[in-house]
């Protein structure tokens, strides 16, 4: 399975950004999926999670209350729409699968295939 995510870009502070996943190869319709981010400088983190169905969803604690994360199983692709955009959510963001599906994880351990990931640049 091969990930690509995009979406990234340069926005200002309180600005929005839409990311997007999807597959070659399999569908991701049967996979729980994440979104994880890396800082310049700093280790990657965790951001959101969503189970097969989309009716399980994580966030953590810093994006709460302004990031979404979403699915369209037609279409093959998770999203994580990103509002309030802060110049702490600068980072690369990854989107990974989890080929179990029915949990959410926010341990990168428990993923199975991640995306090359898309730079997003929050300028303050």
């Amino acid at each position: 399975v091969q990930l690509q995510a995009s979406g990234g870009g340069l926005v200002q502070a309180g600005g929005s950004l839409r990311l997007s996943c999807t597959a070659s190869g399999r569908t991701l319709s049967s996979y729980g999926m994440g979104w994880f981010r890396q800082a310049p400088g700093k280790e990657r983190e965790f951001v959101a999670a969503i189970n097969w169905s989309g009716s399980r969803k994580y966030y953590a604690d810093s994006v709460k209350g302004r990031f979404t994360i979403s699915r369209d199983n037609a279409k093959n692709t998770v999203y994580l729409q990103m509002n309030s955009l802060k110049p702490e959510d600068t980072a690369v963001y990854y989107c990974a699968a989890d080929v179990g599906g029915s949990y959410i994880y926010t341990e990168q351990r428990m993923y199975d295939y991640w995306g090359q990931g898309t730079k997003v640049t929050v300028s303050s």
